[in-house]
């Protein structure tokens, strides 16, 4: 074992590919259909809203956010990888984690506002945030976590939408051929 990754587990690195895939499965199978049920009620709900937003989420097909969170797996999967080679000080993998529990929250933000479910507010609370804290507990003990600030919780956000935006955008290139 080399120094870069003595004294952190895999499970630290690759538990954040496997907390994606297990949150990314819920949000697969009842994500699109879920839209498709609650946007006459969501529209309603919320007036307010960009009319762009509404015409983003009608256009939400199955096959494609399939394909969409699979390019969203390579991501992950680099940033896993990249985190064990570098036994976690990796900024890319440490943005990942943070970027994800982040994500988390924002779930259960949405189901807030809902007022019940909504696809990935059910893997939140038990897995993303949970994984996130642990992994990040994780870093600090072993010396490895990077200082966080309001800056670089903004950056982490930007680069979170980024992939998503990228993933989305493949995923339509290649359903759409």
């Amino acid at each position: 074992m080399s120094q870069k990754t003595q004294d952190l587990s895999p499970a630290v690195t690759f538990g954040l590919l496997a907390a994606w895939a297990l949150h990314d499965a819920e949000e697969v199978a009842l994500g699109p259909r879920w839209i498709r049920d609650h946007l006459p009620e969501l529209r309603k709900r919320f007036p307010g809203a960009p009319e762009r937003l509404w015409r983003a989420l009608e256009g939400v097909d199955q096959r494609e956010f399939t394909v969409a969170v699979g390019a969203m797996a390579v991501i992950v999967a680099a940033a896993s990888v990249r985190g064990h080679r570098t036994g976690g000080r990796s900024a890319f993998f440490q943005g990942a984690v943070d970027g994800f529990g982040l994500h988390g929250l924002m779930h259960l933000a949405q189901a807030a506002a809902v007022g019940g479910y909504t696809p990935g507010s059910a893997t939140s609370p038990f897995i993303v945030v949970p994984y996130a804290l642990w992994a990040r507990g994780r870093l600090r003990r072993a010396g490895r976590l990077r200082p966080t600030d309001a800056r670089g919780v903004a950056s982490g956000l930007a680069a979170a939408g980024a992939a998503t935006v990228l993933s989305h955008l493949v995923a339509r290139r290649m359903v759409r051929r």
